[in-house]
């Protein structure tokens, strides 16, 4: 077994069912005071790099001044949804059994993802997936900007070389980002890619979902 397992989490460990982008559009609206009429490539991207890009569409600057009070508003607006994400959102088949058969087997587990801090441990807790996961030792969207970037920072955080690590994520940029920073990738085809993507964007290990736990651990371990 891998040292460190690292998570990405949206399509890979749950879906908000829709929620995500409304919760983003409040947020915008929060800080810039326009109401979003479009929004970036949210797809393997950073909260960072989407507030950027969808800035840039509404004609708006970006700074960082900007950028910490979204993730702010960001961060507020999925506690007072918590509930609303629970009824509309769920934690993806398998996830949690994987989680839990990781963690009796004393594999340390943290998260590497796109989410601004806040946000990313309300999703979790929402469907029981955080106590499994040493989230200090993750990367999130205050930490950078892309993939490479943040999985060194999580490797750092945990002391770890990247060839005692795994990354599970959904999207090619999720591959690209963990063989750019030297981490064994196995992608889930549980988001928008599909399995053929994934394997032309290098992915070494590619699996259908999470649901067969025992898959799950034997390819961890391959």
């Amino acid at each position: 077994m891998p040292e460190l397992v690292l998570w990405d989490i949206d399509h890979t460990l749950m879906a908000t069912g829709g929620l995500g982008r409304e919760l983003w559009a409040d947020a915008f609206e929060q800080v810039t005071g326009f109401a979003m009429r479009e929004q970036a490539s949210v797809t393997g991207s950073t909260e960072r790099v989407i507030l950027r890009e969808t800035a840039r569409l509404h004609g708006l600057d970006f700074d960082e001044e900007l950028f910490t009070r979204f993730a702010d508003a960001l961060g507020a607006v999925h506690i007072r949804r918590a509930a609303e994400l629970r009824e509309r959102g769920h934690a993806l088949p398998g996830a949690a059994a994987v989680l839990a058969a990781l963690d009796e087997r004393g594999v340390r587990q943290s998260v590497v993802t796109g989410n601004v801090r806040l946000a990313a441990e309300v999703k979790l807790a929402t469907f029981g997936l955080d106590s499994y996961l040493r989230l200090d030792e993750g990367a999130y969207g205050e930490d950078g900007e892309e993939r490479p970037e943040l999985l060194r920072l999580a490797l750092e955080r945990a002391d770890v070389t990247g060839p005692k690590a795994v990354f599970l994520g959904d999207t090619p940029a999720d591959v690209a980002g963990g063989r750019a920073a030297g981490v064994r990738t196995i992608a889930v085809a549980t988001g928008k890619a599909s399995v053929d993507e994934l394997k032309d964007a290098g992915g070494e290990s590619v699996l259908d979902g999470l649901a067969d736990a025992a898959q799950v651990l034997a390819v961890l371990q391959a």
